[in-house]
């Protein structure tokens, strides 16, 4: 079963995480939040299994973190204990295994000698992680330092994970179009740093698809 998944290991995570993304798109956005949301996000995790399967110790770690995840998403849900202390445990379990993924998906593209479907989704996929990696890094800076990022909420109120989750993906893309920002300087850097993480990964790992799938074209023409 798990070898037979592997095969559609892309495909399985890219539909996951697009689901995650614009989910609130089509499903009410209160509901979304606190059911489908975290239904969606234990999935992607099951997805990352399959999608690691061949790497035992890197499996073990996710199963783990499924698990952990789990519990934090029931306690969540029951609304046991202190909110911003469950949200700072989930952050912490579900960072990691996001910074992993990004880090498997980029090997797997950067040792593929085909540029296939499954390399583009893989590609794709990589790039929306990166958003997700920006988004939970502010959201522990707004959780430790309320106030770091402006926008269209009230003076002294925390940014909420919607808002910031936008910042983080118009910051990746270069966008800026000025209506989010940050204000402290631990958040400068750390929207620095994703936006120099979108440029890499624009400039080298696009750069290497585009260039094994212009050299597989090459020898496919000389055949």
């Amino acid at each position: 079963m798990l070898d037979r998944l592997y095969s559609y290991r892309f495909e399985l995570l890219f539909i996951n995480l697009v689901a995650i993304l614009f989910g609130s798109l089509v499903i009410p956005p209160s509901w979304h939040e606190s059911v489908v949301s975290p239904i969606l996000e234990l999935l992607l995790i099951l997805m990352g299994m399959v999608f690691i399967s061949k790497r035992k110790k890197l499996f073990n770690l996710f199963a783990v973190t499924f698990i952990l995840t789990t519990i934090v998403s029931i306690l969540s849900y029951l609304q046991v204990g202190d909110v911003k202390i469950t949200a700072l445990v989930r952050t912490s379990i579900i960072l990691p295994y996001y910074v992993i993924v990004t880090y498997e998906l980029v090997r797997q593209i950067w040792v593929a000698k085909i540029i296939t479907k499954n390399v583009i989704l893989g590609v794709m996929s990589g790039y929306i992680c990166l958003g997700f990696i920006g988004t939970l890094l502010f959201i522990t800076i707004e959780t430790f330092v309320p106030g770091s990022f402006y926008g269209n909420i009230e003076p002294g109120a925390v940014m909420g994970a919607d808002d910031l989750l936008y910042l983080s993906y118009i910051t990746l893309m270069s966008i800026g179009y000025g209506d989010f920002g940050p204000v402290t300087m631990i958040a400068k850097k750390a929207s620095m740093l994703i936006g120099m993480m979108g440029q890499f990964y624009m400039v080298i790992v696009i750069a290497v698809v585009v260039s094994k799938y212009v050299n597989t074209q090459d020898l496919s023409d000389e055949e």
